[in-house]
């Protein structure tokens, strides 16, 4: 009975939902690749069509993310999912948005969530069978926002600070950096054809729940905006519209604190705070546990600081403070840069400061470029070392205030004609002395430099001007700069000469002889594959030191050698032969390596093959003109995340290829070349 009237309660509710909205006023336009081009009235319309046409191609990885969301995980994955939920728990991310929804979301973007989990709860309606828990739904906007400040907040280190608490923090040895994002911008000082340049190019995860999703949106109410989101996202998260585009990197200011609590010796659940005793919030949760096939529920207690979530463990008292476990208003801000129309309009936008983290590169059609390395970063008390555990035993680490805007780092108009970021530091993101200045202390901004970045201003020096197909060939680029920029100098693999070690002579010739790019024809590509590998599962033995002995490089290539013979029976294999982009029964070689401009970073497959993971995920690249954007893109695999869609892998040839397609905002175009047209009913 009790199963009963829970089917019949989401009937209800999804018919309440579905309702609210016609699905006869909203186009899904397919094009000849399966992109979805959604138009409508209303932004919640686009919404709507939006959560239909993803769910069409990924209702999967949708709903996986919402359940997270909805602190389920316990229900669907067991005990596993259920440390989500307490994870969710412990950092009051319920209770914030049932606190903040409200008041703090606009009355728009609250009907743009209804919206989308309108299309959402019917296209789950419709597919009964494709569901993964039935009582996760109906998903309402509430559960959306849940998952969004969970994301945000691994954004900001939540999961890698917890972590280190429950199991003890473990000292990080240098290694070669992987993966990474690029953006790059160009005004008419720049560009030999007096047009704004953009591109947009971050390296996610090529499946999964952050893995990009192609969509153009557009409504009548001023929204027509190409770009990507992660599933089960309402809005596009970097793209271009008519008038503007923006590209995001990940960065790596100090967004987060850990304190330790100075506990009273007759009470554990009592903490200092100053000269007084305060007691420890603490709350009882249910979670839910799928177990042997029945749902348990399991009672946990969590607890809470002044500072904020706290863990009890046998090395101390814990808390951890950021800003993100504070806002619920992130997808909002992406949403209102989405309608922005001019670089006021946006930096209104990003005023809001609701996203904790990312770098941002800007262009627009007014010839406009703009860096910001975007942040929601405590004023802290500078008697601290921030950099540390600090003392949760006093008011003066208590910090309540957030930088403002003006405060992060940034460069506006460069008269060098650009911005680039590559996950490389902020300081240094255009030439000469517009680069903005590292004066305020505590923020922990990074400062490093890396193989994309030194690559980057090797190329752009070769250029007095810039066209557009150079800035391409600039950002399809898979060539390591002349001197690597690895936190590890690894130049000692380089000088050793074969005849010194006869053994290992022909995978020394394979390094002395490399070029530094990562071609599918090139045996040094994949002996340094090999050497990358090997070197980060072993990071202790080959990358504890600011360089490498040469012992430490014959030790390593013999190791290199050793996994040739086993794996291919030979030394002379290319990197085409060992590296390659998968998906489903289709396998082709792919190029690139870790932290060259068109990176890949693999993960082992089958037979000593690796297989792409992570890099190129999707690329949009932007030309400004007086006629609005010429724009063009690249995605991984296809537009469908499902097996049985032509979709699936209609794009593999064109990205292994650096092929890319050209996108329109343009509706009659849209339409006209359209595959196909349909209503999501």
């Amino acid at each position: 009975m009790r199963v009963l009237l829970s089917c019949l309660a989401f009937l209800v509710t999804g018919i309440s939902s579905f309702a609210q909205f016609q699905p006869g006023r909203i186009d899904i336009v397919r094009d000849s690749l399966g992109v979805p081009h959604i138009f409508a009235p209303t932004d919640p319309e686009v919404a709507y069509g939006l959560a239909w046409a993803a769910s069409e191609d990924d209702f999967f990885t949708i709903q996986e993310s919402l359940i997270t969301g909805k602190a389920m995980s316990g229900i669907y994955k067991g005990k596993a999912g259920a440390q989500t939920d307490y994870i969710i728990h412990l950092m009051g991310i319920p209770a914030l948005v049932e606190a903040r929804y409200e008041k703090d979301l606009s009355p728009a973007f609250k009907r743009l969530l209804e919206g989308y989990c309108a299309g959402l709860n019917a296209f789950a309606k419709a597919h009964p069978k494709e569901v993964l828990l039935k009582r996760a739904f109906p998903i309402s906007p509430k559960d959306m926002v849940q998952y969004s400040v969970l994301q945000l907040c691994v954004l900001s280190g939540a999961d890698k600070a917890l972590s280190s608490i429950f199991k003890g923090t473990v000292p990080v040895l240098p290694q070669i950096r992987p993966g990474g994002s690029n953006a790059f911008a160009f005004n008419s000082r720049k560009t030999s054809d007096a047009n704004t340049y953009l591109t947009i190019n971050a390296h996610q995860p090529l499946e999964g729940p952050v893995a990009f999703y192609e969509a153009h949106l557009c409504s009548e109410e001023g929204w027509n905006i190409l770009g990507a989101n992660f599933p089960g996202a309402p809005c596009i998260l970097h793209g271009v519209n008519e008038y503007l585009g923006w590209a995001h990197t990940v960065n790596d200011p100090d967004k987060l604190d850990v304190y330790q609590l100075e506990i009273n010796p007759s009470n554990a659940l009592e903490y200092k705070m100053d000269d007084k005793w305060l007691q420890l919030e603490e709350k009882k949760v249910t979670l839910k546990v799928k177990i042997a096939g029945a749902v348990i529920p399991v009672k946990k207690k969590i607890y809470a600081s002044v500072y904020g979530p706290t863990m009890i463990t046998d090395k101390g008292t814990f808390s951890v403070r950021m800003p993100a476990q504070m806002d619920v208003r992130g997808l909002e801000q992406w949403y209102r840069m989405n309608k922005a129309r001019n670089y006021t309009e946006f930096k209104s936008a990003l005023e809001m400061l609701a996203i904790p983290g990312y770098n941002l590169v800007y262009a627009d059609r007014y010839d406009t470029i703009y860096y910001l390395s975007n942040g929601k970063i405590p004023v802290r008390n500078t008697n601290y070392n921030w950099k540390n555990t600090v003392p949760g035993n006093t008011q003066a680490t208590l910090w309540n205030d957030i930088h403002p805007l003006a405060d992060l780092p940034q460069v506006l108009q460069p008269q060098s004609g650009f911005v680039y970021n590559t996950n490389h530091s902020p300081f240094h993101s255009t030439n000469g002395n517009d680069n903005p200045v590292n004066r305020i202390p505590n923020m922990g901004y990074e400062t490093l430099e890396n193989n994309r970045s030194m690559r980057f201003a090797e190329l752009i020096a070769g250029y007095p001007t810039i066209s557009f197909e150079q800035m391409k060939k600039i950002k399809f680029d898979r060539q390591f700069p002349t001197q690597f920029a690895f936190p590890t100098n690894i130049d000692t693999l380089f000088m050793l000469k074969g005849t010194d070690y006869p053994n290992l002579a022909d995978v020394i010739t394979n390094c002395n002889t490399w070029d530094k790019k990562a071609t599918t024809d090139s045996r040094g590509a994949a002996t340094f594959l090999l050497i990358y590998k090997i070197a980060n599962k072993q990071k202790g033995k080959y990358l504890s030191t600011p360089r490498m002995t040469t012992q430490q490089a014959v030790e390593l290539l013999q190791e290199v050698k050793t996994a040739m013979l086993r794996d291919y029976g030979r030394t002379d294999v290319t990197l085409g032969d060992i590296q390659k982009l998968v998906r489903g029964e289709k396998e082709i070689p792919i190029a690139g390596l870790p932290d060259v401009l068109a990176t890949i970073t693999t993960v082992p497959y089958k037979n000593g093959l690796f297989k792409g993971t992570q890099g190129d995920a999707y690329v949009e690249l932007v030309k400004f003109t007086k006629d609005g954007p010429i724009i063009e893109s690249m995605n991984v695999y296809g537009a469908s995340a499902r097996k049985d869609s032509p979709h699936y892998t209609d794009q593999m040839e064109r990205y292994a290829k650096q092929q890319t397609k050209t996108m329109t905002l343009n509706k009659k175009e849209v339409y006209r070349t359209a595959e196909r047209i349909y209503h999501p009913e």
